[in-house]
């Protein structure tokens, strides 16, 4: 046999044993999608996603974090992939703050906050005086501090908006003082103060009563959609379309209004 049909029986046997071998290798699994999320509603939700798309053969890791500044910094760091616990408003102050390169990718539900109160009936019912709570987010403070005008206790200045601090109040007529609080912490401190603002996820999360809100908002104001947010340039991740998908799934939309009966409504 002449050296060039050796040289060539040998290339070929090489080819033929290669292709068996990447047709016999099991094929690398995708890394779990890591999706950062808070408990309550928002956590409930993302657990359920997570089963679905597992049954869809997309793998999720949920990390759930107890307040509203990690979610955001885990997923610009790449500690995690995605997170849901935000709507845009609250996103557009953070990375003004924090210079995350963050984009919304998906609305998935709207969740009111309310006025609660475990020592008046009515807003009218407040003392002269007495104390209430917002959050001491900017964006969640200036949505509080809405509530309380909706409800009739005092009045800011027209055009805040999602701006809106204590500096903007021109009408207090009850002379109430205000205590800016983390949101999680606004629950806890219904013992304390006349009425909080407090947010539908830190209220279920706790075993509260949504429907004993003295005035809610947001019911149908997709302005305060809570969406999926991902790191800019990873929106055709196919693991973050996979995951979309799957969130905005008839299963999903049926959990979301069995379970919160119309208090948290799907957004899409």
């Amino acid at each position: 046999m002449s050296h060039v049909n050796v040289k060539l029986g040998l290339t070929r046997f090489a080819a033929v044993f290669a292709l068996a071998f990447a047709i016999g290798a099991p094929a690398q699994a995708e890394p779990a999608l890591k999706v950062a999320t808070n408990p309550g509603p928002v956590g409930e939700i993302t657990e359920t996603i997570a089963k679905l798309a597992k049954a869809q053969g997309l793998n999720a890791d949920v990390i759930e974090f107890s307040d509203w500044v990690r979610p955001n910094a885990a997923v610009d760091s790449g500690e995690a992939d995605i997170n849901f616990f935000e709507h845009v408003p609250f996103l557009k102050a953070a990375i003004k703050a924090q210079g995350y390169h963050l984009t919304p990718v998906a609305p998935v539900i709207v969740m009111p906050v309310g006025l609660f109160s475990h020592k008046v009936k009515a807003p009218q019912d407040v003392v002269d005086g007495a104390t209430i709570a917002i959050a001491n987010d900017p964006v969640n403070g200036a949505r509080g501090l809405r509530l309380y005008q909706k409800a009739g206790l005092l009045k800011l200045k027209p055009g805040v908006g999602d701006d809106a601090t204590v500096v903007d109040i021109v009408d207090n007529p009850k002379h109430l003082k205000i205590v800016e609080l983390e949101a999680a912490q606004l629950v806890r401190a219904l013992d304390d103060v006349a009425i909080a603002q407090v947010s539908f996820t830190y209220l279920l999360a706790t075993g509260g009563d949504p429907k004993s809100a003295l005035l809610t908002d947001g019911e149908n104001d997709t302005h305060y959609a809570i969406q999926f947010v991902v790191h800019a340039g990873k929106e055709a991740d196919p693991r973050i379309q996979k995951w979309i998908e799957v969130a905005r799934s008839p299963e999903v939309k049926s959990f979301i209004e069995k379970k919160y009966a119309g208090v948290i409504v799907p957004a899409w």
